[in-house]
């Protein structure tokens, strides 16, 4: 396997806009829970499932609610059944509020080698909207705080087309991330996602997003602002210094196997034209699967050639690196252009070809969702 997640699903307090499975952090629930990891991860290595590891990702959820001996004990568990390779990359999501800065060095020691840094915003007001537990003095202490404690690869989230935001206030935060010189930014624009707090706000009225002209003003500016200070725009919402990107994350993009362990986790096979599966979001039926014996993932996608081709494009396309057209041939058969004729003309003004290597303009991955449509 490529990489290994790991789903913590606990939160002190879950944000308005956040659809990913977490709960409330109960003290019992959270010390049990590492237990729970390592017996999913015994229990996939009994099926004979054992290959290197190249990266950890410890997402949630707030994974900083683990404490860093927690963290190792994981770690030497997925060495024992597995085996990590000796320069894996291994990521720990961490909320500035939820971290105590004394605590940063001991993940180090753990075995935690990149922090993914939830900052979202430097202005006070729009993280109170966001209801987040820090503010931007605390964002920043803990950021210097990881960087004393050794931590060398930082990425941090930042977040736009926020409520009432003005452009002024987005090159504010954006003046203050380059500052701090992180090696990763992870940059999303705050959607209204169902079901959500956050969609309940926005559809009664109670509170407005931007329009679609600040949002795509707001994304030119950050990718303006962020690759004429050296950072390289290698996926729609992320960027990174030479050799920083996130290669956990590459690996979704790239389609490359990964394990999820945890409620609510998600796992992608590469056998035959692959196949995906969950681990259903509910922590009570984990444990009783665990403790039964029984498989706690389910598979939710069988691909054939048709949808592993297309799904390759989705996920290809959102990357700079794009789509080799000679590799993809050489899995499905077709270039690019013989597969989809229809879908390349009508994305020619954004899709370019450089050497054989298909992939959008910054442009096109304004309106990705749009293009993208072609192909499936």
């Amino acid at each position: 396997m490529a990489g290994l997640y790991f789903h913590i699903p606990f939160c002190r307090q879950k944000c308005s806009y956040c659809d990913f499975y977490s709960i409330e952090a109960c003290q019992a629930e959270v010390q049990s829970y590492p237990g729970l990891l390592r017996k999913h991860l015994a229990w996939v290595a009994e099926q004979g499932r054992k290959e290197l590891i190249n990266s950890i990702y410890f997402g949630g959820g707030t994974p900083s609610l683990l404490t860093p001996e927690m963290i190792a004990s994981i770690i030497q568990t997925a060495d024992h059944h597995f085996l990590i390779s000796a320069n894996a990359e291994i990521t720990l999501e961490a909320n500035p509020g939820a971290v105590s800065k004394s605590s940063f060095g001991e993940y180090r020691n753990a075995g935690v080698n990149r922090l993914s840094l939830g900052l979202q915003s430097c202005n006070d007001d729009q993280l109170a909207k966001l209801g987040r537990l820090h503010n931007r003095d605390e964002g920043i202490a803990a950021y210097k705080a990881a960087r004393k404690a050794g931590f060398d690869d930082i990425s941090l989230d930042l977040m736009f087309a926020l409520p009432d935001q003005t452009i002024a206030e987005l090159e504010t935060d954006l003046h203050t991330y380059l500052a701090l010189a992180p090696e990763h930014l992870s940059c999303y624009g705050l959607t209204a996602e169902p079901e959500t707090p956050l969609h309940r706000k926005v559809t009664e009225g109670i509170m407005a997003l931007p329009d679609e002209d600040f949002y795509a003003e707001a994304f030119m500016r950050i990718h303006d602002r962020l690759t004429a200070a050296g950072y390289d725009h290698y996926e729609i919402a992320n960027f990174a210094l030479d050799g920083y990107s996130s290669r956990h994350n590459m690996g979704y993009w790239q389609r490359r196997p990964y394990l999820g362990i945890g409620a609510g986790a998600h796992s992608f096979q590469d056998d035959q034209w692959g196949s995906r599966w969950e681990v259903p979001a509910n922590l009570s039926a984990y444990n009783q699967d665990l403790q039964d014996r029984q498989e706690p993932m389910r598979c939710i996608e069988t691909f054939n050639r048709e949808s592993a081709m297309r799904e390759t494009i989705y996920l290809a396309l959102r990357t700079r690196q794009g789509i080799n057209d000679s590799e993809f041939q050489k899995r499905f058969g077709l270039t690019l252009q013989e597969a989809f004729p229809e879908a390349v003309e009508a994305s020619a003004q954004w899709l370019v070809n450089d050497a054989g290597r298909w992939s959008l303009t910054p442009s096109g991955w304004l309106i990705f969702d749009h293009l993208i449509l072609a192909f499936l």
